[in-house]
C-alpha cells in the first residue's frame, strides 16, 4: 500500500514527536497489550482488531480495518502514530516482514472472499459458497496450529488434572463448545459441571465453587456478560480459571490463571466454531494422556443408542 492510500488528517503527529516504533510485529503486539487500558475508545477497537487479526494486517486496506472497527480511517493513522509509526503503511510493513515467509491461509482466504463479493457480474453458486465456508474453517484450524502457545496449553492441562471440581461456562455461540468440552471431560473421574444458567441461575450454579476448583470460560468478542459474571464469582472464591478466547485484550484474560487463544475463520461475517472445538478436543486428549486413560477404549454406556 502506498502512502496515497492513507487519508489526510489534521490530527497527524509531526514525525519528530513520534516515539521510536517497535522493531518487529511481536513487540508491537506486546506494546498494544501493555497500553490497551490507556487507549481512547476508538483506538481500543483498533487494538482489539490488531490483536485478533494480526495475520490479516499485511493484506488489509486501511478502509477494511476502519470498516471492521467502525471507525474513520483517520483513526487508523492516529493508532499507527501512537506506536511510533509515521502512518499505516509503515506499521503494515512490520506485519508484512513478519508474515511474508509464513503460511498464511487466512490472508489467501480473505483475498478470495473479497474478490467474490466485488465480482457483481458472476453470481456465486451454492457450491461456491459452501467451499468458501469450508476454506474459512480450514484457515482457522491452520492458524490455531501455527499460533498455539505450548506453555499455555501445558499449563491448561495441569489446571484440569489438578482441579477438584471443574465448572465450564459459555453463552450463546460458545455454549455448544462448553457442552462439548463437558461431554469430553465426563469421560474422566473428575466432577464436571456445565454452568448453563438455566432460568438465569448463573449465581446459584457457581455458588459451590472453591479455591481448589477450576472454572473454564469460553467467550469471544463481544464477550458475554454472564461469562464475566461467573469469572468474578470464581475470582471471589479464589478458584483457578482457564480462559479460551480470541485476544489477550479480552476482559476475561485479566482474571485468568492461563489463556488459550483461538481465532476462527469467518465467511460472510459468520464465524466458525471448528478451531475452538478442535482445541477443546486436543485439551481433553492431553488430559486423558496425563491421567493415563485408555482413550481408545472409551465407549458409550451399554444399552444406549446414539
Amino acid at each position: 500500500m502506498s502512502r496515497t492510500d492513507q487519508p489526510a488528517t489534521t490530527e497527524s503527529t509531526p514525525e519528530s514527536d513520534l516515539p521510536s516504533p517497535p522493531i518487529n510485529a511481536e513487540r508491537l503486539l506486546q506494546l498494544i497489550t501493555d497500553e490497551y487500558e490507556s487507549l481512547p475508545r476508538q483506538l481500543k477497537r483498533i487494538a482489539s482488531y490488531m490483536s485478533q487479526q494480526s495475520d490479516r494486517i499485511m493484506v488489509d486496506r486501511i478502509s477494511d480495518i476502519a470498516r471492521e472497527c467502525e471507525v474513520h480511517p483517520s483513526a487508523i493513522v492516529r493508532f499507527s502514530q501512537r506506536f511510533g509509526f509515521s502512518g499505516f503503511s509503515e506499521m503494515q510493513a512490520l506485519f508484512r516482514e513478519a508474515y511474508t515467509h509464513k503460511t498464511t491461509p487466512v490472508q489467501n482466504y480473505q483475498q478470495r472472499i473479497r474478490s467474490m463479493i466485488a465480482n457483481k457480474s458472476q453470481k456465486a453458486s451454492g457450491g461456491d459458497l459452501a467451499r468458501e465456508c469450508i476454506n474459512a474453517t480450514l484457515s482457522g484450524i491452520e492458524r490455531l496450529g501455527l499460533e498455539l502457545d505450548d506453555a499455555a496449553f501445558d499449563k491448561a492441562v495441569d489446571l484440569v488434572v489438578n482441579a477438584d471440581n471443574i465448572y465450564v461456562v459459555g453463552v450463546r455461540r460458545s455454549f455448544a463448545v462448553a457442552d462439548y468440552l463437558v461431554y469430553n471431560l465426563q469421560h474422566t473421574n473428575k466432577r464436571i459441571h456445565l454452568v448453563s444458567g438455566l432460568g438465569g441461575s448463573y449465581r446459584e450454579q457457581m455458588r459451590s465453587v472453591r479455591a481448589n476448583d477450576l472454572v473454564i470460560a469460553i467467550s469471544f468478542t463481544p464477550y458475554g456478560k454472564e461469562t464475566q459474571h461467573c469469572l468474578r464469582i470464581a475470582q471471589h472464591h479464589q478458584a483457578k480459571t482457564l480462559i479460551i478466547t480470541d485476544s489477550n485484550l479480552s476482559p476475561l484474560a485479566k482474571r485468568a490463571s492461563t489463556v488459550l487463544l483461538v481465532n476462527e475463520g469467518s465467511s460472510f461475517a459468520f464465524r466458525s466454531l471448528s478451531a475452538t472445538l478442535c482445541l477443546c478436543q486436543a485439551l481433553f486428549i492431553a488430559v486423558a494422556y496425563r491421567l493415563e486413560l485408555k482413550v481408545d477404549e472409551i465407549h458409550e454406556q451399554v444399552g444406549f443408542d446414539d
